[in-house]
This record gives C-alpha cells, sequence and structure tokens, in this order.
C-alpha cells in the first residue's frame, strides 16, 4: 500500500508538515535525512539548519529561562543523554528541533534517518527512492528540504561557526556578543546591503568586503548601505582568514586587495556574516519541480503550497528565497499539511 504522505526533510517545516499531517491521521511518512559526513560537510544533516545554531531568541514561546526538567521529560532518553547542557538563554537550535521531531514522533510520525536520492512523479503513486535502495509509493508528497547558506569555503569560516560565524543577520544579529563591537558582512548583492544595516543596529560598527569596485545590489539598496554612518566598506577586497580563537570565537579577519594581492589588512570584529546566498537542496528532484531563477521551488497557486506538480507541495527555506526564518518555514510547513490533507480528500484517497 502506498503511503498518504511523505514528507522530505526534517526542519521546522518538515516536522510542522508531519505534526499537521499524524493528527489528521494521515500517518506520515519522514525522510529526516542520513548522518553522513557528505551531508555534515555541506550543511545538511538532520534537523536542519537550525540544529547548526546555538541559541534561538526569536521562536515564540521559548522565553529566557530553565527548560533543563521540560527537555528531560519530553524528548526520548536515548537522545536526550546525548544533547548538551541547558544553557537558560531561551532554547537552543538542537533543542528546539528535536522537541519538534519528538511531538512528531508522539503523534504517529514514522521517521527513517536516510537521505532521498531519486523521485518519480511522472506517474502516481509517487516513487520515492532512498540511499539504501529502497523505494516507497506515495500519494502526496511535502518537499520541505530546506536551504543550505553559501560560505566562502575557508576553513576558518568552519572552526568558527556558531562562534562568531554567522549566515543570518536577523536570526543571530542581537546576541550578545555582537553588540556594541564590530562585525563583518561578506557580500555585495541586496541580501548583504540588507544585512549590513539591520546589523547597524547592534553593532559598533558594520565592514562590508566586497571583491569589486561597485556593488551588485539594486541601486536603493546600495544607496542605503553608502549613507548609513556606521557602515564602512572595504572596496576590492577578499577575506583570507577569519581569525580567533577557542574561547573567544571570532576576533576578527584578515582581507586582502584584489587590487594588489601583496596588500592584507586585519580587522577587528566579534562577528562575521556571509550573505552571498543560499543553496536550496533539490538536487534530488532531478529537474521534475520547477524552480525560480534562483533555483527555489515556485509555488504554482497564489498563497497555496501546491508545486506544478498535482499531489507534490513545497514547505520552508526549498520554496522560501525571502524571508527563510524558523517560524514562517514552520508556518508553511502547517500549510503544505492542510493542502495535502484536502487535496488528497478532493480526489478520494482518505
Amino acid at each position: 500500500m502506498p503511503e498518504k504522505v511523505v514528507v522530505i526533510g526534517s526542519g521546522p517545516a518538515g516536522w510542522a508538515a508531519c505534526i499537521y499531517t499524524s493528527r489528521a491521521n494521515l500517518e506520515p511518512l519522514c525522510f529526516e535525512g542520513a548522518i553522513s559526513e557528505e551531508n555534515r560537510l555541506q550543511g545538511t544533516l538532520p534537523l536542519g539548519q537550525l540544529a547548526l545554531t546555538t541559541e534561538v531568541e526569536n521562536y515564540p514561546g521559548f522565553p529566557a529561562g530553565n527548560l533543563e526538567s521540560y527537555l528531560d521529560g519530553s524528548i526520548d532518553k536515548s537522545k536526550r543523554q546525548y544533547m548538551a547542557p541547558h544553557l537558560g538563554h531561551g532554547v537552543s537550535g538542537p533543542e528546539l528541533m528535536e522537541l519538534m521531531r519528538q511531538q512528531s514522533v508522539n503523534f504517529g510520525t514514522k521517521v527513517v534517518t536516510d537521505d532521498v536520492v531519486d523521485v518519480d512523479f511522472s506517474t502516481h503513486p509517487f516513487k520515492i527512492t532512498r540511499a539504501n535502495g529502497e523505494s516507497v509509493e506515495a500519494l502526496s508528497v511535502i518537499i520541505a528540504t530546506g536551504a543550505r547558506a553559501n560560505y566562502l569555503g575557508l576553513e576558518s569560516e568552519n572552526r568558527f561557526k556558531n562562534m562568531g560565524v554567522s549566515a543570518c543577520a536577523v536570526c543571530d544579529g542581537a546576541m550578545p556578543r555582537f553588540r556594541n563591537h564590530p562585525l563583518v558582512v561578506v557580500g555585495g548583492g541586496d541580501s548583504a546591503m540588507e544585512e549590513a544595516n539591520y546589523l547597524t543596529k547592534f553593532a559598533s560598527k558594520v565592514y562590508i568586503i566586497h571583491r569589486r569596485d561597485e556593488f551588485r545590489a539594486s541601486k536603493i539598496m546600495a544607496e542605503r548601505a553608502l549613507a548609513n554612518e556606521k557602515i564602512e566598506v572595504k572596496w576590492n577586497s577578499v577575506v583570507e582568514e577569519v581569525l580567533g580563537d577557542d574561547e573567544k570565537g571570532v576576533t576578527g579577519v584578515r582581507i586582502r586587495s584584489t587590487v594588489d594581492e601583496s596588500q592584507t589588512e586585519d580587522l577587528d570584529a566579534s562577528g562575521y556574516f556571509a550573505a552571498i546566498g543560499h543553496t536550496p537542496n533539490t538536487n534530488f528532484l532531478k529537474g521534475q519541480i520547477e524552480t525560480n531563477d534562483k533555483g527555489f521551488i515556485e509555488w504554482k497557486i497564489p498563497f497555496r503550497t501546491n508545486t506544478n506538480v498535482e499531489g507534490v507541495f513545497a514547505a520552508g527555506d526549498v520554496a522560501d528565497d525571502n524571508y527563510k526564518q524558523a517560524i514562517t518555514a514552520a508556518g508553511s510547513g502547517c500549510m503544505a499539511a492542510l493542502d495535502a490533507e484536502r487535496w488528497l480528500v478532493e480526489k478520494g484517497f482518505e
């Protein structure tokens, strides 16, 4: 028998979709991804990007406080024993994702810890193939595989992730380590301008590092950044190394001129923000689902999560090139679940 709903992905969108479809007695099957070195290196391990962050201060319902006993009583002991101690600052990314996962399991979600490597949406029921070669059939599919942040690929970037290296100013900019300190933003597009302007709310100074002598951002966004007294642009420059230590985390960056490669400069900074875009995790779809010019899945019906394939829905950052927040991802996961449920009823599959 085919599965009524298969959810691919395990971030806030995936687990929200699982919670809603489980409560609708659709018995969803969730492919949360594989625990592998390849996934670790590209930032696509189970539980999504949020599991790679520390404090989460902007997800409603988790004010600062001691969640220790709640976590102990809510999360399965086999998983809880491997989690870091709760630090008291609201909720951490891994804690929030484990709570979402446990809530899904409590309602009856079936979880498979493996990657989906191939799908066939040309026939119905759909065929979903996992990394071990086994396949399942599905009456409906919710794609919630997220998007991974692009980095420069420096070893020092990876070393200091969650220790001052970030790819989301809105998520992390208000944290104490960044307040009243100089920060660095890498990029030259609209995202970099927006991130830099946002960070000036908290930072003493923001450096924008750009490899050329003009921004590729829209004129209005570039002018806004250049007019901000707290922003200084380092033109014709690239980041050569993120500086820091294990105790303090990021303490600065070393930049190199693209005009005279012998010229370097060290900038003091407590934070480094990569603003060079995101890559949606859609390779396994092999072009069967329509995307926009940035590669993100397109919703084909306004305010609905329907894709171009009837019975296939998309939620979270894989279909969001604008907000990229945990709360918006979870909200669209709920939407996809309701859209899938209503579609199944309409087609007489329930």
